[in-house]
């Protein structure tokens, strides 16, 4: 157990976050999570993240996030933008630029507030789908920006970095949390609980690896 044992976990109610909330509680002695609202697509993924956090009995923070939605007009943020990947190394019209900068901002602010020196983030750059703001560089040098604007010395922790989404699964499946995690959590773009609708990026991806995980012959069904 470390030294200061209080953790904070940026939490959307999906499979990441959600894989990152039991490896926190295994982890850290108290853990609190934050979902931020920034009048996504579908609030169905604050609902999500509501039930969850009630269904494990941590402490909840839910924070307005709005002039997110009104700077960054994009896929998640617009319900008349499709949602595409990016084409010809472009970005895909689900990014929302600033997104991680603010979310892990925010969630240190309140991490100092509640005397907790750990945040934890469900960010990959293994299966990144072109997001900048997911880079391993990108949170160590923000990890150094807040530690330096607030003279802390908090960690912040990325599980799910070098993984991909089979190890993910894997790491669910070895928190005891497989069938919580493919069951109760929302990845979907549009708003579909557990394995989702099948045909957007983020559903693909989740399939995909799930595919690949139960193929290897080593999870919870064999």
């Amino acid at each position: 157990m470390e030294k200061n044992n209080k953790a904070v976990v940026v939490f959307s109610g999906g499979q990441d976050s959600t894989t990152c909330l039991f490896w926190a509680l295994k982890k850290y002695d108290e853990v609190q999570v934050v979902t931020f609202d920034y009048n996504q697509r579908h609030n169905e993924e604050i609902e999500v993240a509501k039930e969850i956090a009630k269904d494990l009995n941590v402490k909840h923070h839910v924070l307005d996030m709005s002039l997110l939605n009104q700077l960054a007009p994009n896929a998640l943020t617009r319900d008349d933008i499709e949602v595409t990947d990016g084409e010809d190394g472009g970005l895909p019209s689900t990014f929302v630029p600033g997104r991680n900068l603010l979310f892990l901002s925010f969630a240190s602010i309140l991490a100092k507030q509640i005397g907790a020196k750990h945040v934890v983030t469900g960010v990959c750059e293994t299966d990144f789908s072109g997001y900048p703001d997911c880079r391993d560089v990108f949170i160590k040098s923000l990890n150094v920006t807040l530690n330096l604007s607030m003279d802390d010395e908090f960690v912040v922790h990325t599980p799910l970095m070098w993984l991909d989404k089979a190890q993910t699964w894997a790491l669910a499946d070895e928190l005891n949390a497989f069938e919580y995690v493919r069951e109760k959590t929302l990845t979907c773009y549009h708003g579909v609980r557990g394995d989702g609708c099948g045909e957007c990026p983020a559903c693909e991806l989740r399939q995909k690896g799930l595919e690949t995980y139960l193929e290897q012959g080593t999870g919870v069904n064999q």
